[in-house]
């Protein structure tokens, strides 16, 4: 995805590359309105976007690409982008052998474009998986020499536990269930850092208080509230390894205390935010969940 005529600047950068893989990090500031001319997309690509807010216009389907989202680009695609907030957006993309693409999702490579997952375009990332995307980048990005095996391996990992978010049932929503939804998780991101309330979202994007929060937790599995704090701390994440002043941060997020935000964060990631800090400045290698210390 990468149609800059779209943004101000545009910072696209290798981080990794081995056999089953390529990984990218892309960096898009200063959104123009509208949508961007038309791209294409040759290869298949997972997206993680880490940071802002995206719009994917590919076909009949407008995909919300935020640091709760899996997004991915089937290949032999055009498509266009838009840009609700004007600050923009982060992602790493993924672009996987088509071998390992086919074997991690249990398919046979002549079958992978109709896997029902790849066509759903997008689905949730739970916070295993958005932690993980982020000390991955952190040590991507500050270890001048990477051995081969351990990046491969951890390349594995990140992109079977992506797709592994996937699998759980999805049912097919209406175009005013998608342009609502997508509408909601556009607010949501606008007003990462200010007090909401129901209301203000029902009101932002035309829907009752009732309705709103019954269609959003069937369609996304989580609450309104669960949405926005994980939206919070996906944000923490990125902008922690920088931070010095971590109770600034916590309010700067949106969260109500220093203490409100430690809690949310070791419940969600099972660190303190301190804690999390010192090993990214480090670049350490992420560590896999104890059931992956197999690999």
């Amino acid at each position: 995805m990468s149609p800059d005529a779209m943004c101000e600047f545009e910072s696209r950068t290798r981080v990794l590359a081995v056999s089953m893989a390529t990984v990218e990090n892309l960096d898009r500031s200063g959104i123009r309105p509208g949508k961007s001319p038309e791209a294409f997309c040759p290869d298949f690509q997972l997206c993680l976007p880490y940071r802002g807010v995206f719009v994917w216009h590919v076909g009949d389907d407008d995909i919300v690409g935020d640091a709760n989202q899996v997004v991915v680009c089937r290949r032999r695609e055009s498509f266009r982008m838009s840009g609700p907030v004007p600050d923009g957006y982060a992602e790493l993309i993924i672009t996987p052998d088509l071998d390992v693409l086919s074997e991690l999702a249990h398919v046979n490579g002549q079958a992978v474009d109709d896997h029902p997952m790849f066509r759903r375009r997008s689905w949730r990332a739970d916070p295993v998986l958005q932690e993980f995307r982020t000390r991955f980048l952190h040590w991507a990005c500050g270890s001048p020499q990477v051995a081969t095996l351990q990046a491969e391996e951890l390349v594995v990992f990140l992109l079977r536990s992506a797709l592994n978010d996937g699998v759980s049932r999805h049912r097919a929503n209406s175009p005013s269930t998608a342009r609502l939804i997508r509408r909601t998780k556009e607010f949501l991101e606008q007003e990462l850092s200010n007090p909401v309330r129901l209301t203000d979202v029902a009101r932002a994007v035309g829907s009752s208080p009732a309705y709103l929060t019954d269609l959003f937790r069937r369609v996304e599995g989580v609450s309104l509230h669960r949405y926005l704090t994980q939206l919070r701390l996906a944000r923490a994440l990125v902008d922690l390894p920088h931070a010095a002043d971590l109770t600034a941060l916590a309010l700067g997020l949106g969260f109500s205390s220093h203490s409100h935000f430690s809690f949310a964060f070791r419940r969600a990631f099972g660190s303190t935010p301190s804690q999390f800090r010192e090993h990214t400045r480090r670049a350490a290698r992420p560590m896999l969940p104890m059931n992956e210390q197999r690999l």
